[in-house]
């Protein structure tokens, strides 16, 4: 009855709407199977390492980060495979670089109640925190990655979104 309803508030939904929560939901699959592979061989292309992107929200951007951000967190309940911190802002931090956003990665460690070490990732586009705000405060930054867009000329970017 549940996924009925949903699926009708689904099909309710813009063809953008729709195109942009689909595009979540197949790249957190992809940020999934980056997981899979050696941190040593993913890391190059999250960005420049212990390095920031602008802590300006722009305001041409601020929709785009704002609905990329609800499309992550609206798909992520749905994937059948593990979508936490670090896929959703992976896949949230390539949804944005298609638009032509930049963004900071953050990956933080800390001790949980028991003391061991435990990790989380969140992800940052000017002032807006689009995945893992809540539990960020609790971890301290061990690594940092700007992943800056280059203007390219002729390049379309998805200014609609």
């Amino acid at each position: 009855m549940m996924l009925q309803k949903k699926w009708k508030s689904f099909m309710r939904m813009s063809m953008e709407q729709k195109l942009l929560l689909v595009e979540a939901y197949l790249l957190l699959g992809w940020a999934r199977l980056l997981k899979l592979l050696p941190f040593s061989k993913v890391a190059p292309w999250l960005g420049a390492a212990m390095a920031e992107t602008s802590h300006i929200l722009s305001t041409e951007h601020e929709q785009t980060i704002r609905r990329v951000s609800k499309a992550i967190h609206k798909m992520s309940p749905y994937t059948w495979w593990e979508s936490q911190c670090l896929v959703k802002a992976v896949a949230a931090m390539i949804m944005l670089h298609r638009r032509g956003v930049d963004s900071t990665l953050y990956l933080g460690t800390a001790k949980d109640e028991d003391g061991r070490l435990i990790a989380h990732a969140w992800l940052r586009s000017g002032a807006y925190y689009l995945t893992g705000a809540n539990e960020m405060n609790k971890f301290i930054v061990v690594g940092k990655f700007a992943h800056t867009v280059p203007e390219q000329r002729g390049r379309r970017r998805h200014q609609h979104e």
